[in-house]
C-alpha cells in the first residue's frame, strides 16, 4: 500500500494522523519501504518483525498458513505485479473512502488476497478444473428501512491490458460457471439446487473506454451471452466514484448500439483488436452508465 491507501482504509482520509502512526511504525521496524525514484509515491509493506508479532499473537490464526519466506516475497514483486498490485488498492481505497460517507451502505468486507476466496471451475475433458483468482472480493452491507440488513457480493477484476480478449471472457465465463454450478452457493452455506438466492456481481476494471467497450462486445458474442454477471468501467471512474453511475453491462452496451454501425455482430473468424474512435464517443454519449446501488433502493 501507499500512505493515502492507508489514510483512506483506516484514518477515514485523515492523511495527517495516517502520518504520524506509520512514522511510529516504521521506527519500530514493523514497516518498510521498497526502494522508488524521487517521482514515485512510497511503497510500504509489512517486515518480517511484524509478521512475527501478528503470527505469534494469533492475528493469523484464521487465515492460510504462510511461511516467513513466502511471507517476504510479497515485499520483492516485480514492477509489473507491483503496478498493477497499487492499482487494485486504488480502487479498494476508493470504495472504502465513497462508502463511508453513506449511511445505508458499509464494507463489511474487502479482501486482495485470492488465496482466501479463489475457486475452481470444471474444464470439458479434463479431470482437474482450472483455479480462477480474482483480484478481490467484496461483501456490502445495506440497512433496509425495517431494520434488518441485506447483502451485496461482488468479485472484482483489474484488467492489465495483458491478456487476449478471447482470455478475458474465459475468464468472465467462469464466474458465471462458478455461480450457476453452485459452486458459490456451498461456499456461501447454501446448496447447488438453490443458486440464484446466492447472487453475485463481477466488476471489470479497465484502463480504457476502448478496451471496456471491446469487452462488452465480446461478451455479448459468448455462448451463451453474459448480459448482466460482468460490471464494466474504467479505472478512472472506478478511484474517483466508484458508487456514481459509472457501471455498463453488456446488456447496457447491446440496446445502446442496437440500429445503429456499432451494434454487436455475430462473431468473427479472425477477431482483431477493435479501434474505433467513433464508437467510444457515441457509447459515452448514449449508453445508460448504473449505480452499483443507489440509497433508499
Amino acid at each position: 500500500m501507499t500512505a493515502r491507501h492507508i489514510a483512506a482504509l483506516y484514518f477515514n482520509d485523515k492523511r495527517e494522523y495516517a502520518k504520524k502512526r506509520l512514522q511510529k511504525l516504521k521506527a519500530v521496524g514493523f514497516i518498510g519501504e521498497r526502494r522508488r525514484n524521487v517521482n514515485e509515491p512510497s511503497v510500504l509493506f509489512l517486515t518480517r518483525k511484524a509478521f512475527a508479532y501478528l503470527k505469534g499473537s494469533g492475528q493469523l490464526s484464521q487465515h492460510p498458513s504462510l511461511g516467513v519466506n513466502s511471507f517476504e516475497s510479497r515485499a520483492t514483486v516485480s514492477k509489473f505485479t507491483l503496478h498493477h498490485e497499487l492499482e487494485i488498492m486504488d480502487v479498494k481505497a476508493a470504495f472504502h473512502s465513497a462508502l463511508a460517507q453513506s449511511e445505508t451502505f458499509s464494507v463489511a468486507e474487502f479482501l486482495t488476497w485470492p488465496l482466501l476466496y479463489q475457486f475452481e471451475t470444471s474444464r470439458n475433458g479434463y479431470s482437474s478444473g482450472v483455479l480462477v483468482k480474482p483480484d478481490g472480493f467484496i461483501r456490502i452491507h445495506e440497512k433496509e428501512a425495517d431494520g434488518g440488513l441485506s447483502e451485496h457480493s461482488m468479485f472484482l477484476e483489474v484488467d492489465r491490458s495483458s491478456k487476449t480478449q478471447d482470455a478475458l471472457i474465459a475468464q468472465i465465463s467462469r464466474y458465471l460457471e462458478y455461480y450457476k454450478s453452485g459452486g458459490f452457493a456451498v461456499r456461501n452455506g447454501g446448496t447447488q439446487d438453490r443458486f440464484k438466492e446466492y447472487p453475485f456481481r463481477v466488476l471489470i476494471v479497465f484502463k480504457s473506454a476502448e478496451r471496456r467497450n471491446n469487452a462488452a462486445e465480446r461478451l455479448l458474442q459468448n455462448n451463451p451471452p453474459i448480459l448482466t454477471l460482468a460490471w464494466l468501467t474504467t479505472l478512472a471512474e472506478a478511484t474517483a466514484h466508484p458508487l456514481d453511475s459509472i457501471w455498463i453491462r453488456p446488456k447496457d452496451y447491446r440496446e445502446a448500439a442496437k440500429g445503429t454501425p456499432f451494434e454487436p455482430r455475430e462473431r468473427r473468424e479472425a477477431w482483431g483488436y477493435q479501434r474505433q474512435s467513433a464508437r467510444e464517443a457515441f457509447v459515452e454519449k448514449s449508453v445508460r452508465k448504473l449505480r452499483l446501488f443507489a440509497e433508499g433502493e
